[in-house]
Order: structure tokens, then sequence, then C-alpha cells
């Protein structure tokens, strides 16, 4: 084959290779990646379908939790303290020692004949501080 022949050729497989991936990357473009996404993490399992027993049922409100398996806050909490479970004998027998609160305990508190623990000066100090922003505070580390 004589030289001009095989550049010519070698020219022309360059440039529709490099054709190709000007379309191929041109293709790209047209996806939009600004679309809107589900929030993955605030994605729930949904709980199993089930057959009504009455098919007498008022449609549900709209945005009302379903009723089947309550908020993802009611889930997280059954998840990590289980459900509800019998007192142990140390919780029953120091709820039994409490007694029981007067009703009125909470209007009573600042009452003079209540007796209360004394915590000190520093507590009066703590408590009679001035509310700021929090700009001026800074902790010291004794020692």
């Amino acid at each position: 084959m004589c030289p001009e022949k095989t550049r010519f050729m070698r020219n022309t497989i360059r440039s529709i290779i490099a054709g190709s991936a000007v379309i191929g990357l041109a293709a790209c473009g047209g996806i939009s990646i600004d679309r809107e996404r589900p929030d993955e993490f605030a994605v729930q399992r949904q709980a199993p379908l089930v057959i009504p027993p009455d098919f007498h049922l008022v449609p549900p409100e709209p945005g009302a939790p379903r009723p089947a398996e309550g908020t993802a806050s009611q889930q997280a909490l059954e998840a990590l303290f289980g459900g509800e479970s019998p007192r142990s004998t140390v919780e029953t027998s120091a709820l039994d020692q409490a007694g029981e609160a007067a009703p009125g305990i909470r209007s009573s508190i600042g009452d003079a004949d209540t007796f209360t623990v004394d915590k000190g000066a520093a507590t009066r100090t703590i408590i009679a501080a001035p509310e700021g922003d929090g700009q001026a505070a800074r902790a010291v580390i004794p020692g």
C-alpha cells in the first residue's frame, strides 16, 4: 500500500472514533440531573397489606398517619425499647415506697412549709446570673 492511502485511512478511522466520542458525550448532556429525588433517609417500610374485616370504612384523612404502623418516632421507640413490659420487682418496690403524689403537689412547691435541700451559694449565683447571648461565656479548667 502506498503511504498516502494508509495516512488517509488512519485519519479517517481517527475522525470516526473522535466523532463517535463527541456524539456519545453529547448524548449524556440531555439527561436532567436536577430532577426532584426522594429523600433516602425519610423512606419508611410499608406495612404489609391486610384485608380489612369491615368494608364499611371511611376514607382516611389526608396527612394522617397510617393506623397499622404509627409514626416513624413511635417505630423507633418500639425498636429501641421494645413494647410494653411488666415492671420489675425493684421498680414496683420503689414505686410502692414512694407512695402516691398529692394532687396539688406542683402548686405547693414554693410554699414556706415545704422542705427543700440547700444547694448553697453556687446554685443561687447561677440562678441569679443575668441572661446573656453567650458571647462572653468562657470555660475555665482548674489545675
